[in-house]
């Protein structure tokens, strides 16, 4: 090996088991930027408009997204998705699907979130989207979870896995620390998000805690954080800790099986059609 060839660590850092070609890559930053005002309507729409008066908004948003995250898996499957790689997606996905249950309800406990990020890591932004959306719309399917939330469930996942894959590279214990930092935030924006998506229908509760529609954005924005912070900080901050302590403690052993995987598939490697030999 030359001093100006890459390692096989550093190779498989930059594995690509999904190929983003410009129109996948597009489509993905479309459904994001939809995604995002899917989520934040209630601070984002203008106080005047009808819309704003309405709680009417997250369940148009919940059709929506279901037709979204569809038109752009499509495009990604389209654009560089092969046999190896739905193999793998197939694989993990089902492994975050039979985690999920094991920690989902409980204080906050979310063993899947880990799962997400070391997937994203090592096979890239692409895959790290897919396998987010995949693995929970699996584990509703598994868990009866199936509901308006989904797609918003499965999009804040997809972006957990983006994230990942687009992280700048690092190896051996700085990594880990990389990776478990990323968990804990991931985590905690993740449950913001998810509050966001169902903070709107909460108009019962104290006045201090509610969605006040048409209200100026900076005083809904107080109400969204005191709301936040009175209803689910304890299990946001347990899905963070989960993180962190199933990347420090499992991160080393997965990241080596899965590139020791990556290596084995070659999802980089050029396809090469070679004409059959003529019967002798």
């Amino acid at each position: 090996m030359t001093a100006n060839a890459p390692s096989v660590v550093e190779r498989s850092e930059r594995t690509r088991a999904i190929r983003l070609k410009p129109r996948s890559a597009a489509a993905i930053v479309a459904v994001s930027l939809a995604g995002v005002i899917a989520f934040a309507w209630p601070l984002l729409v203008d106080p005047g408009t009808a819309f704003a008066h309405s709680t009417d908004a997250p369940l148009v948003f919940s059709l929506l997204m279901p037709l979204l995250l569809a038109v752009v898996l499509a495009e990604v499957s389209e654009g560089g998705l092969d046999v190896k790689a739905i193999a793998m997606l197939g694989v993990l996905s089902a492994v975050g699907a039979a985690l999920r249950p094991l920690g989902a309800g409980t204080a906050g406990l979310e063993t899947v979130f880990f799962l997400l990020v070391l997937g994203g890591r090592v096979f890239g932004a692409g895959f790290g989207f897919v396998l987010g959306a995949t693995t929970l719309f699996a584990s509703a399917l598994i868990t009866g979870g199936v509901g308006p939330w989904l797609p918003f469930q499965m999009l804040g996942a997809a972006w957990v896995g983006l994230g990942a894959g687009l992280l700048p590279a690092m190896r051996g214990r700085a990594e880990i620390v990389l990776l478990a930092a990323y968990g804990a935030v991931s985590g905690l924006l993740y449950g913001i998000a998810l509050n966001l998506m169902f903070w709107p229908f909460t108009t019962g509760l104290d006045n201090a805690l509610s969605f006040v529609a048409g209200a100026p954005v900076v005083e809904n924005l107080q109400r969204f954080l005191v709301f936040s912070f009175a209803t689910s900080l304890g299990w946001d901050l347990g899905r963070a800790l989960t993180n962190i302590v199933l990347v420090s403690l499992t991160g080393g052993v997965v990241l080596r099986t899965l590139r020791r995987a990556a290596r084995k598939a070659a999802f980089e490697a050029p396809v090469e059609f070679t004409p059959a030999s003529p019967p002798t």
